[in-house]
Order: C-alpha cells, then sequence, then structure tokens
C-alpha cells in the first residue's frame, strides 16, 4: 500500500475516535500540532508513535498500513 492510502486510513482513525487532538498526543507523547499534523499534512508518526497511536485508537497496525480491512 503506497503512503498516501495509509495516512488517509490514519487520519480516519483519529477522527473516528471519541478523544480529542490533545489527549490523543498526551497519551502517545507527543504535541498536539504533531497530531494535527497527522491528520492533516503528509507527515507520517515514527514506528513506535504509532504503534502507540494504534493502542490508544484501538485499531490495528495491520489496517492502518493496509495489510487487512477490518
Amino acid at each position: 500500500m503506497e503512503l498516501g492510502k495509509i495516512q488517509i486510513r490514519l487520519r480516519e482513525c483519529i477522527r473516528q475516535s471519541c478523544l480529542s487532538q490533545k489527549e490523543i498526543a498526551l497519551q502517545i507523547g507527543v504535541s498536539a500540532q504533531t497530531v494535527s499534523k497527522y491528520m492533516k499534512e503528509n507527515i507520517f508518526p515514527a514506528l513506535d508513535t504509532l504503534a502507540k497511536l494504534c493502542k490508544v485508537l484501538d485499531v490495528k497496525s495491520d489496517y492502518i498500513l493496509g495489510l487487512c480491512d477490518y
């Protein structure tokens, strides 16, 4: 899967969560502005941050990476 599609899935999961960008940021150890950049710009988190995001968002990394559709 290409990076653009991975970013789209990540943004969708962030938007669908019941958490604010600030709450997500606090839980994964980045600024709220960084979470905003994941949603609005072509910025992708480092792998360790992606792992934390998946845990906070309760989504499998396989879904974000396009290895499965659920």
